[in-house]
């Protein structure tokens, strides 16, 4: 297994705002490939550090950005409870589309300077966020576990118009993951985001898990699902190491 170095970097956004980022990075020497992972309501927590640790076991320089650095003091992550998912929703809400889109501009440069190609994956509200990413930045890939609120404008991340709308900008290639009994992205959600992909001709592929509910890539959290976290990751990884 490969050894990883674990750092916190500081990222500049063209707000003049600090960004900080975990960051992960193979000892062996890492590929061609970065990674930006985008956390789900909870902000970096030791769910999404592992994820970008075990990226980075697999080769690959990570970052996971702390995209409430504008509301939250820098570590700070939320507990998977009432009071922790409260917090995360009061952040969610005030985080803009174009704030947004500038913390993910500054982190794909970050990882540009260092790398040649970059990819994203995101849970949930980062899921969102990567998907939105996609379709105004040149990222290569996209792996999107269960974003939600694509089709609607119920987050400021979503307006003036819903985030499936700017589908068509998208270039790179596109992977969403999503349990069937998602109760935030239902059956006719699922529909429209694979019909928006396929109208814009995005290279995708679209998998639906069933029995399976929102967040279930977690352990130890009551929706988890260990065939669906296993599939998911061996897709994300494939998905890293296409040319």
């Amino acid at each position: 297994m490969t050894t990883v170095l674990t750092t916190t970097e500081k990222i500049l956004v063209a707000d003049d705002t600090t960004m900080a980022a975990y960051c992960a990075r193979p000892s062996a020497g890492q590929g061609r490939v970065g990674v930006i992972v985008a956390h789900e309501l909870f902000g970096v927590n030791p769910d999404i550090q592992g994820v970008a640790d075990g990226l980075a076991e697999a080769g690959y320089l990570t970052i996971a950005p702390e995209f409430y650095h504008r509301l939250a003091p820098a570590g700070r992550w939320l507990e998977r409870n009432d009071e922790g998912r409260d917090e995360g929703f009061t952040y969610l809400n005030k985080l803009g589309r174009e704030e947004a889109l500038e913390d993910a501009t500054a982190a794909v440069d970050w990882l540009r300077s260092q790398v040649d190609r970059v990819a994203m994956v995101g849970f949930s509200a980062g899921g969102h966020l990567s998907y939105l990413a996609a379709c105004r930045l040149p990222i290569d890939g996209t792996a999107v576990l269960y974003g939600g609120w694509l089709p609607t404008t119920d987050i400021p991340m979503s307006r003036p118009t819903p985030t499936l709308d700017l589908t068509p900008g998208m270039r790179g290639r596109l992977l969403y993951l999503v349990g069937e009994e998602d109760a935030l992205i239902d059956a006719g959600q699922r529909e429209q985001i694979g019909a928006a992909l396929r109208d814009a001709r995005v290279r995708h592929e679209l998998v639906s898990y069933p029995g399976t509910a929102h967040a279930f890539f977690w352990p130890g959290t009551p929706p988890f699902s260990q065939q669906a976290r296993d599939d998911a990751w061996a897709r994300i990884l494939r998905l890293l190491a296409e040319p």
